[in-house]
């Protein structure tokens, strides 16, 4: 049986910690998040073509993961971008095959973002309403049991507190671009629509989640007080 850790706010805010070092990647990993986008959306304003827009999109993350492969580092970040380039080109290939011109097309393409920022604050908001946070089965997975934090009942208000820290911007992205998405389908030029899709993806994206899990170890380090039976702090 593995061994156990005593489930307390200290035990949340390593596994916060931990999962703020992973999320991140540092700078590079940042950059090989946001290259393929800015690849994709600058040349499809400047040539109007969305298999060229593609193509550089897919090389840019290519020529990236090639560098990480030949240096022997992690291409985590690279194929992540890869990933998302492809379900979004996918994306871009129904519409087309719907008849869409170009416009419609590159639209298509960031909409597998917008659907899966609302999908992914759904289901984290549902783990709060049945009363099991999800950030409460990150802290499981490291205390080695995967249910004990849920016999506190501070920790359980402290995890559903964090959850909301990790919702907040999928809410705020759907929020913004949504409108930006739906305005590009009515307009006549959309191009202005694709580049400010384009545009806030980048700005929503990492410093948004910088932004959140700031909050997060804030919000720890007001409730650093192991929980025990004989002491049950006050938390947020």
């Amino acid at each position: 049986m593995a061994p156990t850790t005593p489930v307390d706010t200290e035990t949340v805010e390593s596994v916060v910690r931990t999962q703020l070092s992973r999320a991140l990647g540092g700078k590079r990993g940042m950059l090989e998040a946001a290259a393929p986008t800015i690849a994709f959306t600058v040349t499809f304003l400047t040539t109007k073509d969305l298999r060229t827009a593609l193509v550089v999109s897919v090389s840019a993350a290519m020529a990236l993961l090639l560098v990480r492969i030949v240096q022997r580092s992690t291409p985590q970040f690279v194929l992540n971008s890869l990933v998302g380039i492809g379900i979004g080109a996918l994306f871009a290939w129904r519409s087309a095959q719907g008849g869409g011109d170009a416009a419609d097309n590159a639209l298509a393409y960031f909409l597998p973002g917008l659907i899966y920022n609302a999908g992914y604050a759904v289901v984290m908001t549902f783990t709060i309403v049945i009363g099991w946070p999800i950030v409460g089965f990150m802290v499981g997975s490291v205390a080695g049991d995967p249910t004990a934090w849920h016999r506190e009942p501070q920790i359980v208000r402290l995890c559903r507190n964090l959850t909301w820290m990790l919702i907040l911007p999928c809410v705020i992205r759907v929020a913004v671009q949504l409108p930006i998405y739906l305005g590009g389908r009515a307009a006549d030029d959309a191009h202005p629509y694709i580049a400010a899709l384009g545009v806030s993806k980048l700005v929503m994206g990492w410093p948004l989640q910088l932004a959140a899990l700031g909050g997060m170890v804030w919000l720890l380090a007001r409730n650093r007080t192991p929980v025990n039976p004989e002491h049950e702090p006050e938390l947020a």
